[in-house]
């Protein structure tokens, strides 16, 4: 499966099939949560937080591709990340594209 950020692929042409997307709510266990607490005290990276967000970006990619796979999408293009907080430690990252098929 080819991801692309940008709104073609050069070199091929494409049908577009559609929205595809994936999710995921994802949070650190309590005790990393007042351990990063604490850490906003003397500055500095949030490197559990960061593992965190990096899984839920993963998660939520493979969601997509899982997805445009279903449709018989050969790519998607116009990939695409956002993320909100849900609660306090949670945050709901979000992958989207349009999944497109090759064309000769």
């Amino acid at each position: 499966m080819i991801l692309v950020t940008t709104n073609e692929i050069e070199g091929r042409k494409v049908q577009t099939i559609g929205l595809v997307k994936g999710s995921t709510i994802q949070t650190v266990n309590a005790i990393r949560d007042f351990g990063a607490g604490l850490k906003t005290l003397v500055g500095g990276e949030l490197v559990k937080y960061n593992e965190m967000m990096n899984n839920a970006r993963a998660l939520a990619t493979k969601r997509m591709v899982d997805e445009a796979e279903s449709v018989g999408a050969d790519a998607v293009v116009a990939v695409r990340y956002a993320s909100a907080s849900i609660m306090q430690s949670a945050a709901e990252v979000m992958a989207y594209g349009t999944a497109v098929k090759f064309v000769d």
